[in-house]
């Protein structure tokens, strides 16, 4: 599927909660990932993904967060339990144990959760992936760059729930074109950190029509390593 295949309409749908709001928001601030409970080889899969798609949508990325040190955290685990014993982590996640055991009743393997600055914009970011069968025999650059797909915007808790946002390319795995195409829209100067009217959408939309091909570029080891 190409930008120019989806609708006014379908825009629309990748930010309508179930209730019916329209809500989005993108980045506000420089990324500062870190990343927890995996080897060097994953991290460096990990930090190429997070690389490429910001990249792709024109944001940055810096060594520390004034506030926060680091505002994108990723969490690479075995049970949910294990993150009731991380340091601190409570005070950034409200309601931790109480998230765990919704997470654990669920048999989830995979939460994102946000905060927004005083303009409505993602602030910091909290990934968790507990490595259940099916995390597991993921290849890690598929992982790798689902996950970061989606903590890039705030998506609908729908709009990749039946369809990923990834694409084959021969023996490559690769960014769906439309997804990446509203990830560069989303980014764009003149549009808002965060918008709760559904014409917003009609803006990415047209943003959409007129973008031309895309240009992702590496760019420097700004990740840290969890220990």
């Amino acid at each position: 599927m190409t930008p120019e295949a989806l609708s006014p309409e379908a825009v629309q749908a990748l930010f309508t909660r179930d209730g019916g709001d329209y809500v989005f928001a993108r980045w506000g601030r420089p990324i500062v990932p870190v990343v927890f409970g995996v080897e060097e080889e994953t991290l460096e899969i990990v930090k190429g993904a997070l690389e490429a798609v910001v990249a792709l949508a024109g944001h940055k990325m810096a060594e520390t967060d004034p506030e926060l040190g680091a505002n994108l955290m990723f969490f690479f685990f075995k049970e949910w339990d294990e993150l009731l014993d991380v340091p601190n982590l409570d005070q950034l996640v409200p309601d931790l144990a109480t998230l765990v055991g919704k997470l654990k009743e669920q048999d989830a393997n995979q939460y994102r959760g946000f905060r927004f600055d005083d303009l409505g914009a993602i602030q910091a970011a909290f990934v968790f992936v507990r490595m259940d069968d099916a995390m597991a025999k993921m290849p890690a650059e598929t992982l790798a760059l689902t996950q970061v797909v989606q903590v890039m915007l705030l998506w609908s808790n729908a709009a990749f729930a039946e369809t990923s946002p990834l694409a084959i390319a021969g023996e490559n795995v690769i960014l769906r074109p439309d997804v990446a195409g509203v990830i560069r829209a989303a980014y764009a100067p003149l549009m808002p950190g965060s918008d709760r009217d559904p014409s917003h959408a009609l803006r990415l939309y047209a943003r959409l029509q007129v973008q031309g091909d895309l240009v992702i570029e590496d760019d420097s080891d700004q990740i840290q390593r969890g220990e």
